[in-house]
């Protein structure tokens, strides 16, 4: 059980996914499979490494001396870890009742690079420098491209080349001359515990690295480099909620706090003349993007701008350069994944099961299909932040850490863009409950819930945005061992 056995098991099993493409059968069972060893992997760490406080290192290959491609442990990283471990066991069984029932071909390709993204994933929560990040966050790209494209059509392939190539230019453009810039300064990459730059970089210097990297860091989806994202919706939904839960955004946040906490450091980040703009660059795309959701009638849409406001949280978090904040922000990494990944697959179930993709088509549909709707106001109050559910926890920390930190003009635009969240995630819910049928909907009064591969993981995924309600204390905890 070590780090790169989390990295391997994904790419095994995509490997044993391609080879048993012309037997059905037994490419779903490895697909169901694949999920359950990553899990008890990742699980064992956590329990290594929280409980006996082992440091587990591995070094993979060394370029040049001090340059390496090497895999560690770290809370943060951990932390990110386990919750795309955990969403990967219920994402495989709706990705494939999802694809069957609409059917869609090519399952062996595409279960195969939904493995790769959640192997590159692991790669990169388990990264212990810079080098390593940069390269399976790289991996994660090219991986979820296919995904993107996968119907083929002119939209599908138009939507996946801005998606890639926005990834693409933002990490190479900006991203890689940030790193070699800090590797020529510094001779180290490695994330330490209060960054590597103090001393090393002039504060005027690291202003500048600080927007490279976070510009750099394409994934966050700051404005105006997050286009890709709306782009991305024209794949089907299990990629959706692969790109807005399991692993591609919370690959971006996770990389941004990894990149303030252990390459800038929250003391030096406070030194830097661009941190306060950076910081309010994030709190434009967090009130923005609401805005821009409100006005979308397509639900899928409307969840991905909401998905764009919700990444812009935790890098407010991670740029209000506090303690608290960074770990509302690590805690919101959590939250976000099951309150999203719960209203994508509820969106989801909603078209397969009516043909429905739009906020004005969802008139009386809690009639029909009361489960899915309740899983949907559960994952909508997740979300909005409020009790019972975990993402009360999350922007209750951030919006202390704002406090704590003097913006008060941030604590007022968490307030306002929590009034937002209710104002663009409460209408589809009105509308389903309170609503009637419309008169010439033949089947307006059917129980018609989803297939039940696709049913059943949202339920547990709402389920388990309870359950982070009772369980916040740990995950704090963990947090706390890792923002320094």
């Amino acid at each position: 059980m070590t780090p790169f056995a989390a990295v391997l098991i994904p790419f095994i099993g995509a490997v044993l996914i391609s080879l048993a493409a012309r037997r059905p059968l037994l490419r779903d069972a490895i697909c169901f499979l694949v999920p359950i060893p990553l899990f008890l992997t990742v699980v064992t760490l956590a329990f290594r490494h929280l409980s006996d406080g082992e440091v587990i290192t591995q070094r993979l290959i060394e370029l040049v001396p001090g340059l390496e491609i090497t895999l560690a442990i770290q809370p943060l990283g951990l932390g990110f870890a386990l919750l795309a471990s955990t969403l990967y066991i219920v994402a495989t069984p709706y990705a494939l009742g999802y694809m069957k029932a609409g059917g869609y071909q090519n399952l062996a390709r595409f279960m195969a690079c939904y493995a790769i993204a959640l192997g590159a994933a692991m790669g990169i929560a388990f990264s212990e420098n810079l080098l390593t990040l940069y390269l399976f966050y790289e991996i994660l790209s090219v991986s979820t491209y296919p995904l993107v494209a996968h119907t083929g059509t002119d939209k599908a392939k138009s939507g996946a080349r801005t998606y890639i190539a926005l990834l693409l230019v933002t990490s190479v453009g900006f991203m890689l001359p940030a790193m070699i810039w800090i590797w020529h300064a510094t001779g180290t990459l490695s994330f330490t515990s209060g960054g590597i730059l103090a001393g090393q970089v002039s504060p005027l210097a690291g202003a500048v690295l600080l927007v490279v990297l976070l510009y750099g860091i394409g994934k966050a989806a700051l404005m105006p480099f997050h286009r890709w994202l709306p782009s991305a919706m024209v794949a089907p939904t299990p990629v959706s909620a692969l790109l807005h839960a399991v692993a591609v955004v919370k690959a971006g946040v996770f990389s941004v706090l990894t990149v303030v906490l252990y390459i800038f450091g929250l003391d030096y980040l406070r030194e830097l003349v661009t941190q306060p703009a950076m910081l309010y660059i994030a709190v434009f795309t967090m009130l923005a993007a609401s805005l821009v959701a409100m006005h979308q009638d397509n639900l899928k849409a409307r969840l991905a701008y909401s998905t764009v406001s919700q990444l812009a949280y935790i890098v407010t978090g991670a740029l209000l350069a506090t303690q608290l904040a960074a770990i509302g922000g690590g805690l919101h990494m959590f939250m976000h994944g099951f309150g999203k990944i719960t209203l994508f697959f509820c969106a989801g179930a909603i078209y397969v099961a009516s043909g429905i993709n739009t906020v004005s088509g969802m008139d009386g549909l809690g009639r029909r299909m009361p489960l899915t709707m309740l899983a949907f106001f559960i994952g909508a109050l997740c979300v909005i932040g409020l009790p019972p559910t975990g993402g009360f926890w999350s922007k209750w920390y951030l919006v202390s850490g704002a406090w704590e930190a003097g913006y008060n003009l941030v604590v007022g635009a968490f307030i306002l863009s929590t009034l937002l969240n209710v104002a663009y995630l409460m209408p589809p819910v009105m509308r389903a409950f309170l609503r009637p049928p419309p008169d010439d909907d033949p089947v307006r009064y059917q129980y018609a819930e989803a297939p039940a591969l696709c049913l059943v993981p949202l339920l547990i995924t709402a389920v388990g945005t309870l359950a982070l309600f009772i369980v916040a204390g740990p995950a704090f905890e963990m947090l706390a061992r890792g923002v320094p």
